[in-house]
């Protein structure tokens, strides 16, 4: 899927160079610390949070908002 994508992008023309990201088999998982893991949900006020992540899940949320299932408390 990644391959096929790479492809569909390149042949798009929507950037000027190649994209050189590497495509290999997954070999190791490594768990984030705890402090990592759900990190924007425990700290929605850091203003890394605020300023970066914020602005990016407004706008994913919006252009798949048909495709997201309803957020539950």
């Amino acid at each position: 899927m990644a391959e096929a994508t790479i492809r569909e992008l390149e042949a798009s023309g929507r950037w000027k160079d190649p994209i050189v990201t590497e495509v290999v088999p997954f070999t190791a998982f490594y768990p984030a610390e705890e402090y990592h893991r759900r990190f924007y949900w425990k700290n929605p006020d850091y203003p890394y949070c605020r300023v970066v992540i914020d602005p990016k899940v407004r706008k994913f949320r919006q252009r798949f908002a048909g495709r997201l299932k309803p957020v539950t408390s």
